[in-house]
């Protein structure tokens, strides 16, 4: 092979790589990394919500129950506007953050989502039913536009689903996004984002606590 053959190999090499490097970018980065598309409109808009740190877990093994345990690392709360009793249910609820889920649990020991809430409004002096189906009925039907903090927001197993099957509070509503604390099956007590693919599509309703 001659050295002009060689060179012209070497130049198409280049080239290729080139182009199909610029083939196989994610149209969503900017920045130097991957943003949602809810992400890539609030760049356009000019008002693009602050990253979030994400929620670190880590399996740790017991020799003493030969088991592997997960644990969730806290990541910094948003500030919220509620006020009153529901800024005590949620500082409360918040307190839990971190706590394992436990199916029918209702102390620090395990939790589930039903019995985080429970107990939350119980701390703030407020009584309110057990199950997730009898707290989807205890306040004022809300439209998901118009969520806010104390809000409780419910949830189906699958997408589509209209048999309610999880339930959360909401902790913050603005321009930036809405968070609700719940005990998750897989993280325990975990403050998520409600404007996740995940969540959007099981949401089924919304109720305001009547206090």
């Amino acid at each position: 092979m001659g050295r002009r053959t060689t060179k012209i190999l070497l130049l198409f090499g280049l080239w290729a790589a080139l182009v199909l490097g610029a083939c196989s970018r994610k149209l969503n980065y900017r920045d130097g990394r991957y943003r949602s598309a809810r992400d890539m409109v609030r760049l356009k808009n000019g008002s693009r919500a602050p990253a979030r740190p994400a929620l670190k877990t880590k399996n740790k093994y017991s020799p003493a129950s030969g088991a592997s345990t997960k644990t969730v690392a806290r990541r910094p709360f948003r500030a919220g506007s509620a006020t009153g009793t529901l800024a005590t249910v949620i500082d409360a609820a918040r307190a839990y953050q971190g706590t394992p889920y436990l199916f029918g649990g209702t102390t620090r020991l395990g939790l589930d989502c039903s019995g985080l809430l429970q107990l939350a409004f119980g701390e703030a002096g407020v009584s309110i039913p057990r199950s997730s189906n009898e707290q989807a009925v205890w306040g004022d039907p809300v439209a998901a536009r118009d969520l806010r903090p104390g809000d409780l927001i419910f949830f189906g197993a699958s997408p589509g689903s209209r048999t309610i099957t999880h339930v959360g509070m909401v902790t913050v509503a603005n321009a930036d996004g809405v968070d609700f604390i719940h005990a998750s099956s897989s993280l325990g007590v975990v403050e998520n984002s409600f404007e996740s693919d995940y969540y959007l599509s099981r949401f089924i309703r919304a109720v305001r606590p009547r206090l």
